[in-house]
């Protein structure tokens, strides 16, 4: 009796973008925290290098088990497809993150950001030059002035051809 009740219970998925979306929330956070335990955690007042991936890992699960949840318990009008993968915005924008961790200490912020957003603005698909050069104006400023001068981090500015 138990185990035919057990098959009609059958386990849907109402919404199939946000069980996936749960399912990687849930696989990055663990990682981090996973992660996280090979640093020293040190205490609430003097928090180690751990603490803060630690926490936010832990926390990006939780958001990962709700998001699941939610996938599986609220219905959602045509279950929510995942479709096709856009592989062009996907590379454009990793392209341009890794362009600029490896090109910031050769070209210097003031090259390398603007690279950043214009290559991954043009993952999207309203690419307009005139918005891509403010943004990338106001985000060094903002870069220049959190970073260089707030936190007086050593970041450099030019290229250095040396």
């Amino acid at each position: 009796m138990l185990a035919a009740n057990a098959r009609r219970a059958r386990v849907q998925i109402k919404s199939e973008k946000d069980f996936w979306s749960g399912l990687m929330f849930i696989g990055v956070g663990a990682g981090f925290a996973v992660g996280a335990l090979e640093y020293n955690f040190g205490s609430s007042a003097r928090p180690g290098p751990a603490y803060f991936p630690f926490g936010l890992g832990v926390l990006l699960a939780l958001l990962g088990a709700m998001v699941l949840f939610k996938a599986m318990t609220f219905e959602v009008e045509g279950g929510d497809r995942v479709g096709h993968i856009a592989w062009r915005p996907l590379l454009l924008v990793v392209l341009s993150v890794a362009g600029f961790g490896l090109l910031l200490p050769r070209l210097g912020l003031f090259i390398s950001l603007p690279l950043l957003v214009i290559v991954s603005a043009l993952a999207g698909d309203e690419f307009r030059w005139k918005e891509a050069l403010l943004n990338a104006a106001i985000l060094m400023l903002i870069s220049w002035v959190v970073f260089i001068y707030g936190l007086n981090l050593t970041i450099p500015l030019y290229p250095n051809f040396r």
